[in-house]
């Protein structure tokens, strides 16, 4: 499938006209979270999965005025926590559930925290969270960008809210054909081993220096000849190439499917020894290379959390998780966003990508992730990574985006420029109680409680009994929309939190209803009084 490549977005704080939107309504880019306070806090997930054996490395997501000190009690034996940066290292030998204390002391006080380790053999046991180069650098993504969007994920504060991953999408490979001593051939060496180019000169030297600042950093391939952008594939190397991916240090893996559909229409010849091509080229066909894959990456002595990029064919998320932790169950946003604006859609294309993946909910669970693509806000690349655009997206548009994902517990991967991000964006990527809806540990997707033309309202249950509720304004003027406690399943008194906001509404006896502003949300905490 070929890779679209994003229209032109952008920012937040101007004032631009909506896609496929006409008089749009100026809006200011109201800052709604509030500043972090200065007494320690510890953010991310509750619960974390790694394989026995398998190197552990955690960044203590923590904000607070620095410095702070790290400290834990009942740290499994094999971890070392690092007391000044909060970085968890070692290996964890014995399968089980490790009841860990965390603690951060500063100035200002103190924050305690319980955080689940379970050692057994399922990852991402919370949706990733992290960056990724495509929409911003698209074919010109350096290693050079990567260490910079490592530097600022600590500076920015986005990892002291959880965010980890730092990863490459496609293009830091070499093309085949290609006679280009930067990117061209050989595209792999005398023993086979798969080469980047000359933009990444040191990519192990790459990852250690994304490791040794707590953070994680993921790779990019396909299971065909070559990459969407042309680049060398994993065709018949797959499990040369994970074990190369696996010591160079990679932690994710994004598996993209590009031209392997050139081998399944073929039938794959591998498969068709043991199934009829009619097969090959059916439900089997679609999975196999990923099982392949999959299966390559269980031999390995790391951790790789598995990422299936092939665009909901096949009924993905009926398998996906039997196969891989997260899988993309749309085309990718950045095309939608094109469709949408040369349709002269009412709502930006994210929205449909949303209503798109919210449907397969029943399929989410701990380690097994609906996945609709980025997070494209602030400022996005243009011209195949050569220019940069700003969002058309209003603010009220990425309110409703980030609650979107965050109450389908998708992946928070972000792919603008990390070089750019102005207090706005980062009022909207880096709200904890926002994450935290994404991140709870019960694992579930929120369902679709009410959608019509004008209104979208979703219901997520979260581990402690309460229930995050998102009301979407799909109109292009302000509405009142409301929630009835016979709606969520629930009775009594209940308290009511924005989330946004992070402060208590108030006590409501049946419902809650509110005015949400175009194209808005009201993202709110119900929770018995």
């Amino acid at each position: 499938m070929k890779r679209m490549l994003l229209l032109n977005l952008a920012l937040a704080c101007v004032t631009l006209t909506a896609p496929g939107a006409t008089n749009t309504p100026p809006e200011e880019p109201v800052i709604l979270t509030p500043p972090a306070p200065p007494a320690p806090r510890i953010n991310g997930p509750l619960v974390y999965g790694v394989r026995p054996g398998s190197p552990f490395l955690y960044r203590i997501p923590c904000t607070g005025e620095r410095p702070v000190k790290f400290s834990a009690e009942n740290l499994p034996a094999g971890l070392t926590l690092d007391a000044q940066s909060g970085i968890i290292t070692g290996k964890i030998s014995t399968a089980g559930t490790n009841r860990v204390t965390l603690i951060v002391q500063n100035a200002r006080g103190m924050a305690k925290r319980e955080f689940r380790i379970i050692v057994g053999q399922q990852l991402a046991l919370t949706p990733p969270m992290g960056w990724n180069s495509w929409y911003i650098y698209l074919h010109h993504v350096t290693e050079a960008a990567m260490r910079d969007a490592a530097d600022q994920m600590i500076a920015s504060g986005m990892a002291d809210v959880g965010y980890q991953y730092v990863n490459i999408d496609d293009c830091w490979a070499r093309q085949p054909g290609l006679n280009n001593p930067e990117v061209g051939e050989p595209t792999r060496d005398a023993n086979g081993q798969i080469l980047p180019n000359q933009r990444f000169p040191d990519i192990k030297g790459m990852v250690d220096y994304i490791h040794a600042k707590g953070l994680k950093s993921g790779i990019y391939t396909s299971p065909g000849p070559k990459t969407c952008a042309g680049f060398e594939g994993s065709w018949q190397h797959e499990a040369q190439d994970a074990r190369t991916f696996a010591e160079w240090g990679f932690d994710f893996l994004k598996y993209d499917w590009c031209s392997y559909g050139q081998i399944f229409h073929g039938g794959d010849p591998r498969l068709t020894n043991t199934v009829s091509v009619q097969a090959a080229k059916g439900l089997a066909g679609y999975k196999f290379a990923y099982e392949l894959m999959s299966r390559e990456l269980q031999k390995l002595d790391r951790d790789i959390v598995f990422n299936l990029c092939q665009y909901g064919m096949g009924g993905v998320w009926k398998w996906g998780g039997d196969v891989g932790n997260c899988w993309r169950t749309t085309d990718d946003l950045g095309h939608a966003l094109d469709l949408g604006l040369a349709r002269g859609e009412k709502l930006p294309g994210f929205y449909s990508i949303a209503f798109g993946n919210a449907k397969y909910w029943e399929y989410a669970r701990p380690g097994a992730w609906n996945d609709p693509d980025y997070i494209l806000i602030g400022w996005i690349g243009s011209n195949h990574g050569k220019s940069f655009k700003q969002t058309t997206l209003t603010p009220n548009e990425q309110y409703s985006y980030m609650s979107l994902w965050s109450l389908m517990a998708a992946p928070l991967i972000f792919s603008g420029d990390m070089t750019k991000l102005d207090a706005f964006t980062l009022n909207v990527l880096c709200n904890a109680e926002v994450i935290a809806v994404d991140q709870d540990p019960l694992g579930r997707q929120a369902k679709i409680l009410r959608q019509t033309p004008d209104e979208f309202v979703l219901v997520k249950e979260l581990e402690d009994g309460s229930k995050a509720v998102g009301l979407f304004n799909l109109s292009s003027q302000p509405r009142t929309i409301s929630v009835s406690w016979d709606d969520l399943g629930i009775s009594g008194k209940q308290a009511v939190r924005d989330l946004w906001r992070q402060k208590e509404i108030g006590s409501f006896d049946k419902a809650f209803e509110t005015e949400v502003p175009r194209h808005g949300v009201a993202l709110v905490r119900v929770q018995p009084k």
